[in-house]
């Protein structure tokens, strides 16, 4: 395991020349930018599931990994995870074309509700300092298009003043992707208060994710997914 390093101030000087994935990926393990690390399991860095393939590419991120995720070291692998998937399947986006990651890299919690942890929203300061390592995951997958699930992946991105709720499914111009579409965290359907708030949710999510791959299906021969706007 790759040695833990000193207290920063940003994970900056820790991001490896020549970066890959997989270097990021190793050099993360280790970071200490913020305190989140003492709380947490393990870093969760991004990962793409199944092979690199030809075609368009899209990147997911969120807020930070959950509980199942700090123990399993993956992104996205507990019940928001899944949620994801399914809505993913419903509005056409294949998987192998996914890379899913977070604003910030390690799971942030303050307080036990039996034997589960309970996750808390992370700080200016915390995303502040995780943050080079998501700008390194975006200059090396290059991504077609950028999905901002929630409001603290949207803000983090694409300024503090930028509201999901306003803007949810619009295709917009970034200096970080060709094209940028927001829209809720699927935590908050899981949170939603009753069973039909939920598929209202999902079914308003699953709108928004046929908007990317609606753009997805453009980007093709060459052809800018910026076309589309």
């Amino acid at each position: 395991m790759p040695k833990r390093t000193s207290s920063l101030e940003t994970a900056a000087p820790l991001i490896p020349e020549s970066p890959t994935l997989d270097k990021l990926r190793e050099a993360a393990a280790g970071c200490r930018a913020c305190p989140l690390w003492q709380k947490a399991t393990q870093t969760v860095f991004g990962e793409r599931e199944g092979p690199p393939g030809p075609g368009p590419r899209v990147m997911f991120v969120g807020e930070q990994p959950g509980e199942e995720e700090d123990v399993a070291g993956r992104p996205f692998v507990g019940p928001s995870g899944r949620l994801l998937d399914e809505a993913l399947e419903a509005a056409g986006i294949d998987r192998s074309q996914v890379y899913v990651t977070n604003v910030v890299k390690h799971f942030k919690w303050k307080e036990m509700q039996g034997e589960r942890r309970i996750h808390a929203k992370p700080s200016a300061g915390e995303i502040r300092a995780c943050k080079p390592w998501l700008e390194a995951e975006l200059r090396v997958f290059r991504p077609d298009i950028l999905v901002c699930l929630g409001a603290t992946a949207a803000q983090a991105l694409l300024g503090k003043d930028f509201r999901v709720t306003r803007q949810r499914g619009q295709p917009l111009h970034s200096d970080h992707a060709p094209v940028v579409v927001a829209t809720v965290h699927p935590s908050s359907i899981l949170r939603a208060p009753t069973e039909q708030d939920r598929k209202a949710q999902l079914r308003a999510f699953i709108k928004d994710l046929k908007v990317v791959a609606d753009l997805l299906h453009g980007v093709r021969g060459g052809e800018e997914a910026s076309a589309q706007l």
